[in-house]
C-alpha cells in the first residue's frame, strides 16, 4: 500500500513546497488540476487536463519545478505528462458566477419622509449591505496581459495592494468597446476585496448611477440617503462613465467624488473615450477624472489575441486545434468580445451538429459574427503581405536592423498602412511598426514616394505589393 501511494506522497511534498513560492491564486489555478499517477525510480508522472496546461507549465514554472523536483527526488528526478483526453466535440459551458464577495453592511443616515430635516432634527441609522456586483471570472488569473493592457493592469495590481493610497487616483481607463475595461475594472475589486475582506467594493455602470440619482430625485428626501450610501463606499468602480450624461447627476457625483478622494478611498473609472474627448460633462468635474492616471486600452496583436483563445479554451473545457485558434487570432482582428464570441460559436457548433473543430468550420462561424469580407485590410496584414514577399520574418520586419533591404522594406510597410487603411493615423502606424513616431512615418512615407519616382525595381516592389493587397482594400 505504501508502495503504491508513493507518488501521492511525493507530489504532495512537491505541492507543499510550491506553494510557499508562488501567489495563492497562481497555485490554485496551475497545480491544483495536476494528478500524480505514478513513480518509477527518479521519473514521476503526472496528468494535465490539455496541452495548453502543459506548455503554460513548463513556459512559466518549469524552473521552480525542477528545483522542487530535485528537492524532494534528488538529483536525478525527472518529469513525465500524460495529458488528460478529451473527445472532440465535448464542451462544457461557461460556469456560473460562483460565489461572489460579499461586503460588510453598512450604517448610513437616513431621514424620515415626512418634512425637511432641520438642524435639530436627527437622522436615524439604517444597516445595508450593498452588492459589490463584481463578476468573480473578471479576475486577474483569466486577464491576458500584453502591450495592449499592460499599463492598466500593472496600475491596477498597485491599487489592489494598497486601495486610495497610491497616485493612481482616480485610474480612468478607455479604449474602444471589447477590449477589457470591465474585466481589468472588475479584476482590481476582486483582488481588493481579496486582500483586504472589510472594505466596500462597489461596481456600477454609468448609467445605473443615473437612474438610481433619477429614482432618489423623485422620492421626498431620498437624495440625501442616496449621498450618504455613495460616501459610505472604500472602493468605488464606475463603468462607461460617458453615460453619466445630465447636470443633477453630475452635480452628485462631484461631491460623492470628492467626498471620497479627500477621505483616501479610490475611485476606479472607465471610458469609451478619453477624459478630453468626453462630452456635456462639467470642466469641474473633467479636470477630476485628469488627477490621478488616464490609461489606454489599445488592439490586441495577434500574439495576444491568440494566448487570450488558448487560455479561454482551456478554461472552458474545449478541446479545439492550434489551426482553429490561429484562424481565428489572424481573422478577427476588432476585440476580445468577438474573439471569444467566434470560439465559443466554434466549440457549440461542433457539439451540437458532431462536426469535428476545422478551419473550415471556423471559417463558417466567423463569417457570420464578422460579415462575409474577412479580408479587410490592417496594418498587421500590411505587414504579413511585404514580409511574404520580402521572404523575411515580421519580427526582423520590426527590429531595429539598418540593412538596406530591411529598411526598404519597413518603409513600405508604413507608407502603404498610410495610403490604404481609413482612418488610420501616422501614431497608430508607427506604434505598430516597431514603436516609431509619427515622424518617422513621414519619412517612410516620402522616402518610398521619392523612389517609386527614381527607380523603375522600387516602383515594381510597391506596385505588386498594392494588388495584392487591393481586394482587401475594395
Amino acid at each position: 500500500m505504501e508502495n503504491k501511494e508513493r507518488h501521492i506522497d511525493c507530489w504532495n511534498n512537491c505541492l507543499q513546497i510550491i506553494s510557499q513560492i508562488i501567489e495563492p491564486q497562481q497555485f490554485d489555478t496551475w497545480f491544483k488540476r495536476i494528478r500524480p499517477v505514478s513513480l518509477v525510480d527518479s521519473t514521476i508522472t503526472v496528468e494535465v487536463p490539455s496541452l495548453f496546461f502543459r506548455e503554460y507549465l513548463e513556459e512559466s514554472y518549469l524552473d521552480i519545478i525542477k528545483k522542487t523536483l530535485k528537492r524532494v527526488i534528488g538529483a536525478d528526478a525527472r518529469l513525465n505528462y500524460i495529458v488528460k483526453p478529451a473527445g472532440s466535440t465535448s464542451m462544457r459551458l461557461p460556469e456560473g458566477p460562483g460565489n461572489p464577495p460579499v461586503n460588510k453592511a453598512i450604517s448610513i443616515n437616513t431621514y424620515q419622509p415626512s418634512g425637511n430635516p432641520g438642524p435639530f432634527v436627527f437622522p436615524g441609522l439604517q444597516k445595508i449591505q450593498p452588492n459589490p456586483h463584481l463578476n468573480p471570472v473578471y479576475n486577474f488569473t483569466n486577464l491576458v496581459t500584453s502591450d495592449c493592457n499592460k499599463l492598466a493592469v500593472s496600475a491596477g495590481v498597485d491599487i489592489s495592494e494598497h486601495p486610495g493610497k497610491t497616485p493612481f487616483n482616480p485610474l480612468f481607463i478607455f479604449g474602444g468597446p471589447g477590449l477589457g475595461k470591465t474585466h481589468v475594472a472588475n479584476a482590481i475589486g476582486l483582488a481588493v476585496k481579496e486582500k483586504y475582506p472589510e472594505l466596500v467594493v462597489l461596481y456600477v455602470t454609468g448609467n445605473e448611477f443615473k437612474t438610481q440619482f433619477m429614482d432618489a430625485v423623485n422620492v421626498h428626501n431620498k437624495l440625501t440617503d442616496f449621498l450618504a450610501y455613495y460616501m459610505k463606499i472604500d472602493v468605488l468602480i464606475v463603468d462607461d462613465i460617458q453615460d453619466m450624461s445630465g447636470q443633477g447627476n453630475q452635480n452628485a457625483f462631484f461631491n460623492i467624488f470628492n467626498h471620497l478622494h479627500q477621505n483616501g478611498k479610490q475611485l476606479i473609472l472607465t471610458s469609451d473615450r478619453a477624459p478630453v474627448d468626453l462630452q456635456n460633462f462639467e470642466d469641474r468635474l473633467l479636470s477630476r477624472f485628469k488627477w490621478g492616471l488616464s490609461v489606454e486600452l489599445t488592439h490586441p496583436d495577434y500574439e495576444t489575441r491568440l494566448a487570450m483563445l488558448k487560455a479561454r479554451a482551456f478554461r472552458e473545457g474545449m478541446n479545439i486545434g492550434d489551426d482553429v485558434l490561429e484562424y481565428l487570432a489572424a481573422n478577427i482582428q476588432t476585440n476580445f468580445r468577438e474573439l471569444e464570441g467566434a470560439l465559443i460559436s466554434v466549440a457549440a457548433h461542433s457539439a451540437l451538429s458532431r462536426e469535428e473543430n476545422s478551419v473550415e468550420l471556423a471559417a463558417r462561424v466567423t463569417r457570420k459574427i464578422v460579415g462575409e469580407d474577412l479580408s479587410t485590410i490592417t496594418i498587421e496584414k500590411v505587414q504579413k503581405t511585404v514580409c511574404d514577399y520580402f521572404n523575411i520574418s515580421r519580427d526582423i520586419l520590426l527590429s531595429v536592423s539598418r540593412k538596406r533591404q530591411i529598411v526598404q522594406a519597413r518603409q513600405i510597410s508604413m507608407y502603404l498602412s498610410r495610403n490604404l487603411i481609413t482612418n488610420c493615423s501616422l501614431s497608430t502606424i508607427g506604434a505598430e511598426t516597431g514603436g516609431k513616431d509619427h515622424a518617422t512615418v513621414l519619412h517612410a512615407c516620402a522616402t518610398v514616394s521619392d523612389l517609386m519616382a527614381t527607380d523603375r525595381s522600387f516602383r515594381k516592389y510597391v506596385t505588386d505589393l498594392e494588388h495584392l493587397l487591393a481586394p482587401a482594400a475594395k
